[in-house]
């Protein structure tokens, strides 16, 4: 194989594993839980937090729409990705405007926006993982304080 191929082809296999991240927050935006679940490998496995695994579709959809429904206009904006093998980091930017209860804090109105960092590992063409760090106690106090950072 000649040397300019063995370049390229790993920057596409990269670029390949990129777009189903960017697919992946477009559906959450939208509430389209059928095309996540779509997305999901039968092993997948959701960790919101480093040591709090849950398994399967129904565990992350269950974690995700306490942040998704209490927000209305929320906005999923993938910033930055890298990707390596069979994962993809993703720098995702939150935004909302708060439409609902969230964790105890009473509709008021307010808007926020946070860093997301996740990692998303892939088998068989197929989430099998998916990690996210974030700083609730930042989201909390945007909203109880009224501030947006």
């Amino acid at each position: 194989m000649p040397e300019r191929q063995r370049r390229t082809r790993p920057h596409v296999h990269r670029n390949q594993q990129r777009r189903p991240v960017h697919r992946f927050y477009q559906a959450l935006q939208q509430g389209d839980y059928d095309t996540l679940t779509g997305m999901f490998h039968p092993d997948f496995v959701f960790y919101p937090q480093i040591d709090s695994p849950r398994p399967g579709a129904a565990g992350f959809i269950d974690a995700e729409k306490k942040h998704v429904d209490a927000f209305s206009d929320i906005r999923l904006t993938v910033l930055d990705t890298v990707a390596e093998a069979d994962k993809v980091g993703a720098y995702v930017a939150v935004e909302g405007d708060q439409g609902g209860d969230y964790y105890g804090i009473p509709h008021a109105e307010r808007t926020y926006v946070f860093p997301c960092a996740t990692w998303v590992t892939f088998k068989d063409g197929k989430i099998t993982e998916k990690r996210a760090h974030y700083n609730l106690a930042d989201i909390m106090d945007q909203l109880t304080a009224g501030s947006a950072a």
